[in-house]
């Protein structure tokens, strides 16, 4: 359990688990275990090594990187020197990393082998980059971080440390076609540990349990998982990627007990050949989120795994909390399977019309969070912060959904257009943008549509140039030069004209309604 009285900041929770647990095992990757004492003592290095370069607090460091235990170190380090850590999505392209390190001001970059281009492509273009730290070993004037941590005295500074003080900054796709950064605090994380602990928590975790982090760590559930884990003094159990037949043989191996995994993640296991004979029988709680989930395969994931699944609802700026939907609650004839369940301890949940006024129970209105873990806003956009949270605190989710007579929330439809697939969000605006800079498209619409594998699939809308003709492959294939694989168009549909009200303003529901035909929902 954790001790509130002691775990105020992030970077405490190394203080406390030294202190108490110091022998005890805090992270497995790849071969390399490092227990808590040692965790504690690299991330001050680190710290050190902060301070040294003349990173002020609040300065913002990039990691651009696999999953792996040195992020962790990084995170602790970056806290105690009152920095903040930014997650850069790798799987984004060149101007679009390039845009994350210049928005967020990152004044140092830590960089994995398979990003070492990548970022030697964008430096010229990124003036407030004074360093790059290479994670895999030195790489041209690049230090290797080992050479670099281990240059510092294993000190921790013992900063001052305010609640309200940015520790991670992550960025979500914007409406506008530029991501924002989510600014989460110290104050963010303690409401998520709260979360997990108090009322029906969803992680009353023990030192001695388990834990599975597999989820890319610039996204929030993948770091809430890993740091989760730590508050409690779990063995943490890292992989680089997602891989599947890895996740199964890991599971056996380290009798792994707790594990979050994304709905694309589950089925990717329940498709696994020897999944019929895998041992599963060490674990006691999958948590799943981030995309919905079929019922279809949440009972047979519940039927295969035989232990307690649990959902938390929740998105990046309320720190990934929000609601969970309990073990209870996903038992058969329970009728709650396709609900996101009751908002988290400390927090409070309204259903809303146009008008900003409550819906009545069961009616369909836009989903608004208040409390604790309710992002501080996005990093130097105060109109968009407004526009998110009001004077009140609540947070405007851009999710549709209606509260039943039990008080349990179903997601019904996204009120913005956000697509997700795989876990992942996209933006229409994004993908348009991109697709309108092609010199054979006129206009353009993207919507999501249902897909078995990824929840929802990308699909342009074209209208292409009077006589002009352009295969759909090739358009395709030139705006994977432009924007991530994920946000890339899987198909594209022609059309003479697209709908649009009299204010110019797209259709889309007359664009999406077709493809969701005979859904119950819409979303994947």
């Amino acid at each position: 359990m954790i001790d509130f009285d002691q775990v105020k900041t992030i970077a405490d929770i190394v203080r406390v688990q030294s202190a108490t647990s110091g022998d005890c095992v805090a992270q497995i990757f790849e071969g390399r275990t490092t227990t808590y004492s040692q965790l504690h003592d690299a991330s001050s290095r680190v710290a050190q090594g902060l301070l040294a370069q003349g990173c002020k607090p609040d300065t913002r460091i990039a990691f651009m990187g696999k999953s792996s235990d040195v992020y962790f170190e990084l995170l602790y380090g970056s806290a105690k020197a009152r920095n903040v850590i930014v997650g850069v999505n790798w799987r984004l392209a060149a101007p679009e990393v390039a845009y994350v390190i210049n928005d967020a001001q990152c004044e140092v970059i830590f960089v994995g082998k398979e990003f070492y281009d990548i970022i030697q492509q964008v430096l010229p273009d990124c003036p407030t980059v004074q360093r790059v730290i290479a994670l895999d070993g030195g790489h041209g004037d690049w230090t290797g971080f080992d050479e670099w941590r281990d240059g510092f005295p294993a000190d921790d500074p013992h900063m001052p440390i305010a609640g309200d003080d940015d520790v991670i900054q992550l960025y979500t796709s914007g409406t506008t076609g530029h991501p924002k950064g989510v600014q989460l605090t110290n104050n963010n994380y303690i409401s998520i540990f709260e979360q997990g602990v108090k009322g029906d928590g969803w992680a009353n975790w023990s030192s001695s349990d388990v834990n599975l982090v597999c989820m890319p760590l610039f996204h929030v559930a993948g770091v809430n998982v890993g740091v989760i884990g730590h508050a409690h003094g779990t063995k943490n159990i890292i992989i680089r990627d997602v891989d599947p037949a890895l996740i199964l043989s890991l599971v056996a191996e380290h009798k792994i007990n707790i594990a979050f995994m994304v709905p694309a993640v589950i089925m990717f296991l329940m498709q696994q050949p020897n999944i019929k004979d895998a041992d599963l029988s060490s674990l006691r709680q999958v948590l799943y989120g981030a995309s919905p989930i079929s019922e279809a395969l949440l009972v047979q994931a519940q039927e295969r795994f035989k232990c307690d699944f649990m959902q938390v609802y929740g998105l990046t700026e309320t720190a990934g909390g929000g609601t969970m939907l309990s073990a209870a609650d996903h038992a058969p004839g329970r009728g709650k399977l396709r609900s996101c369940g009751k908002p988290g301890f400390g927090l409070e949940v309204r259903i809303v019309g146009d008008d900003n006024q409550d819906v009545p129970q069961g009616e369909v209105g836009e989903i608004l969070i208040r409390g604790g873990s309710v992002m501080k806003g996005y990093w130097n956009r105060p109109e968009a912060t407004a526009e998110a949270i009001d004077k009140d605190g609540w947070f405007r989710t851009g999710d549709a959904g209606f509260m039943d007579e039990e008080d349990y929330i179903f997601i019904h439809d996204r009120v913005k257009d956000m697509i997700v697939t795989g876990g992942e969000n996209v933006y229409p605006a994004e993908v348009e943008n991109a697709l309108f800079a092609h010199e054979a498209v006129a206009d353009v619409a993207v919507i999501g549509i249902p897909d078995e594998r990824w929840g929802e699939a990308v699909k342009a809308i074209v209208v292409l140039q009077p006589g002009v003709e352009a295969p759909a492959a090739d358009i395709i294939a030139w705006v994977k030069t432009r924007i991530a694989g994920f946000k890339v168009p899987k198909s594209i549909d022609f059309i003479d004209a697209l709908p649009r009200n009299p204010s110019g303003k797209i259709l889309r529901r007359e664009l999406r309604d077709p493809y969701w035909a005979g859904q119950d929902r819409r979303v994947g």
